[in-house]
């Protein structure tokens, strides 16, 4: 298992798009890859579910995956999270 955290930076949170670009990133690998929020752990391969967090400016999240590909996953998340200035 291999974990790190984020401090959100993007103005107005992790809303609809980024989500969606979080999921879409995330969905291209096989480890399970959750998102905590406030001790509150959500699927990052369910839109539903990282909406269901409301996620906003100056958040400290972190991103974990457990699973074969597990450190290339939290990798490419993290390039997506400060690719789309999202997280730092």
């Amino acid at each position: 298992m291999v974990e790190k955290q984020y401090k959100v930076i993007e103005e107005t949170g992790i809303h609809a798009r980024p989500a969606t670009i979080l999921v879409h990133a995330a969905n291209k690998f096989n480890p399970e890859i959750k998102l905590e929020y406030k001790g509150k752990k959500v699927n990052l391969k369910s839109i539903m579910g990282v909406m269901s967090l409301g996620i906003g400016q100056g958040a400290e999240i972190k991103v974990i995956a457990e699973g074969s590909d597990e450190q290339e996953a939290l990798q490419n998340i993290e390039e997506t999270l400060t690719k789309e200035g999202l997280a730092e």
